[in-house]
This record gives C-alpha cells, structure tokens and sequence, in this order.
C-alpha cells in the first residue's frame, strides 16, 4: 500500500509500460498521461557539450515544446543508466529534458565501498559552491531553445538543487524532489514558486521527524507545496528502485507520475 500526505488530493493509479512511443508531430499536448516510464532499454538522448559542462539533452517527439525540464541527478550523474532513462521517459511526456553533468564525468561509483572513495570528500567537493554554476549552465541552455516555462526535477543530490532554483530571480517556474539530501532550511523558506517532494519511507537523510519539519517550513512559504510518502521504499527509490519489488515499482512510477503532474498544473505542462 502506498502512504500519503499532500496539499493536493491523492494520485491515481496508472499502469506502466516501458517505451512505448506516443508523440506525434504537433503541438506536445496529450489527454491523459501516457505510459512512458522506461526501467530498461537503450537511452535516447544525446550528449552535447555547452559552455564547459556536458548536457545529456532528450527531446520530446513532438512540435515546439513549450516547457524545458532541467534534470538533475543523484551522486551517480548522468552516466547512471537510470537517470538517463528517466530524462528519456520526461521527454516522452512532452518535455524538453537537458540534464547537466553535475561531476565533470567523475561521479559517485555504484559501491560506495568502493578502495579510494570518501563519500563525505565527495559531497564536500561538489558543494553549492561548485555545483550552482554547472546548474546555471544548464538553465541557460534551457533558456535558449524558446520555451515557455522552466520546471526542475531533483534526484537525492539533485533535490537540494531543484529547491535552491525555486529561489527569487532563478528563473524556474515548478520543481519536483524526491528524496532530497542535504537540504537546508533556508533552502526550504526561500522557495518563491510551487514544489512538490516526494518522500521515502525508509531515509536516513529524511527522517519522519525532518519530513514533518520539511512541511511546517513549506507551509510556512504560503506557495503551493506537495509531500508523498510511499510505503515500502528507500532512499533513491525515484530512480534506482528495484522494479521486481511491486511497491518499489509503483513508488517510482507514482513519484514520476508526481512530476508530470505537477509540472502539467503549475508550469504550463504538455498534458
């Protein structure tokens, strides 16, 4: 079962099959969300280097998108398979996704366990200070393609980043987090536009005790905010999750069906 706790009313169930083309020539409009979420598969995006940072950029398979997502990721970059079949499945619900490579193609490994790696080294090196300005490169890409509005979805690492572009003067118009690491409180109260969390069950960078300190604050900005708790998942569900577990699955079909939907009501979405 799924547990929830949001600003809006609960979502609906939807089934999911992977890679299945739906965008035609036209305007990116559609009537219902489309089964897009790829777990498996080849990406389809490519990579394109910009001002110094390396952009996986995928398009949606449609006419003049009006809204650009900038993507960004977990410690894992855009090399993780996941990450980019996510983008992948964003672009196919009508987006334009440019995910920057926030590690310089040096990203976290898959074992953290790893001989050589200092995980607490890692998240030193890739502060605000060094990240903010790869994230603004990703934005001015964004920027330039011509659409309408801006919206940011945050993975872990990625979440802290997708509230600090909600701030005064940045540009975005909508974010989506899922298990957003790291994040500071006054990250939190100087959101100036919607956002939405989605929240792990088990979390040890979001504890319940944080979560609910994460809801006061949000409530506190008087902007519309969304918090979903699902059951039966961990920190990193929104990409890695282990798909054969049935409430893992729909965790993340759910947090990416979250984003869609937030994005569709508060940035002007393809839907």
């Amino acid at each position: 079962m799924i547990s929830m706790r949001s600003s809006l009313s609960a979502l609906l169930l939807w089934s999911v099959v992977p890679l299945i083309p739906v965008a035609s020539a036209g305007e990116c409009s559609y009537g219902d969300i489309p089964q897009i979420i790829a777990h498996t598969g080849e990406p389809v995006g490519r990579e394109e280097k910009y001002n110094g940072v390396n952009l996986y950029i995928s398009e949606p398979g449609c006419e003049n998108p009006k809204v650009g997502v900038l993507y960004l990721t977990d410690v894992f970059g855009i090399q993780l398979l996941e990450n980019k079949l996510l983008a992948d499945s964003f672009a196919r619900a009508g987006f334009l996704v440019v995910a920057p490579d926030l590690f310089d193609g040096e990203p976290a490994p898959a074992d953290f366990g790893t001989p050589g790696f200092n995980i607490t080294d890692f998240i030193l090196k890739h502060g605000p200070n060094a990240t903010d300005p790869i994230v603004d490169v990703g934005l001015a890409y964004l920027g330039e393609t011509g659409v309408d509005k801006i919206a940011a979805t945050g993975y872990c690492f990625g979440g802290r980043y997708a509230f600090r572009l909600l701030a005064a003067g940045k540009g975005v118009d909508a974010a989506f987090a899922a298990h957003p690491s790291l994040l500071e409180d006054r990250e939190i109260t100087a959101v100036t536009n919607p956002i939405s969390v989605a929240a792990a069950e088990s979390d040890t960078t979001m504890s319940p005790e944080r979560r609910s300190q994460i809801e006061a604050l949000l409530a506190d900005t008087k902007k519309p905010y969304q918090v979903n708790l699902y059951s039966g998942t961990s920190h990193g569900f929104g990409v890695r999750a282990n798909v054969s577990d049935p409430q893992q699955k729909f965790g993340k079909e759910s947090a990416f069906s979250q984003a869609v939907r937030w994005f569709e009501a508060w940035a002007g979405g393809a839907l």
